[in-house]
């Protein structure tokens, strides 16, 4: 089998990690589940990247394969309790920054400032924000995108098809509503969950059709 077919090359000025081992490894597991990759990546080496919908553990699941077959390191957010003197060396090595929420600089801020201080840092979110269905997205993965200026690379999950699309990369403007209508355009047709009565109200009418 030709893995290239169902994985797009990763540009070189984004952020990679693992070996050609791991990453065979991943994409094997990945296509004999019969998913497949669809997509240019855009060669930028800051994005937030946002993916949907997420409604199963599953989502995690292909998503953690994809990632590693691709061999791009995203950058995740967690909470700074978890990091301890023995955790913090694992958790930098899976990808994760601390965060202060209860910090009185907002979590937009830290996670700007974090991104300030990488040369190359895609962040990662799932802007639903929860497996249940979700009334909307929630903006932060927008502020955090406009207040580094850098772009917002998108993502969905098509499960009727076993497909993850790359839909490109969006650079947001300042005006939410009209950018997030752009962003939502971007799932037409190209999204569909693995729990359909989970899935958020901005994506019920995007579902991809036959």
């Amino acid at each position: 089998m030709d893995m290239t077919q169902f994985f797009p090359d990763l540009p070189d000025r984004v952020p990679q990690r693992g070996t050609a081992l791991s990453r065979r490894m991943c994409r094997q597991l990945f296509l004999a589940q019969g998913w497949r990759i669809e997509g240019e990546f855009p060669n930028v080496p800051k994005a937030v990247a946002i993916i949907a919908p997420h409604t199963s553990n599953l989502d995690a699941w292909y998503g953690f394969l994809a990632i590693a077959g691709l061999g791009i390191k995203i950058t995740v957010l967690g909470k700074d309790s978890l990091f301890t003197p023995v955790s913090t060396p694992v958790l930098n090595w899976l990808g994760l920054i601390p965060v202060q929420r209860s910090k009185r600089t907002g979590l937009t801020e830290q996670v700007v400032q974090a991104i300030e201080q990488h040369e190359r840092i895609w962040i990662g979110m799932a802007p639903e924000g929860t497996r249940k269905q979700a009334s909307t997205f929630k903006s932060g993965f927008y502020h955090i995108a406009l207040k580094a200026h850098i772009p917002i690379v998108i993502f969905s999950f098509d499960f009727d098809h076993k497909t993850i699309y790359c839909l490109g990369a969006f650079s947001p403007t300042g005006d939410y509503q009209q950018d997030l209508t752009a962003i939502m355009q971007r799932f037409e047709s190209k999204v569909s969950a693995k729990r359909p009565d989970r899935l958020s109200r901005p994506l019920q009418n995007l579902v991809k059709n036959d």
